[in-house]
């Protein structure tokens, strides 16, 4: 099981390898959202970085998928 500072770091490499890869993607990357509670002081959970991981990650395959026919998954 992944900690919250792994799932940072996947996220992190994650956008950076989206920035690189495919640079006309960033303007998208600040629009995703995390669900965050409504608190003046949120606290973001392990549920919340996996979740938001994985709609970086679905996002990123989904585009390769439709744009690349030559596209495989690299992402670990």
């Amino acid at each position: 099981m992944k900690t919250k500072k792994d799932l940072n770091v996947s996220i992190l490499e994650l956008t950076m390898k989206i920035r690189q890869v495919r640079p006309e993607l960033s303007k998208y990357l600040d629009e995703m959202t995390v669900t965050i509670p409504n608190k003046s002081n949120p606290e973001i959970t392990l549920k919340d970085l996996k979740e938001y991981y994985h709609s970086l990650e679905t996002f990123f395959v989904k585009y390769e998928q439709e744009h690349d026919p030559n596209f495989v998954i690299t992402i670990k």
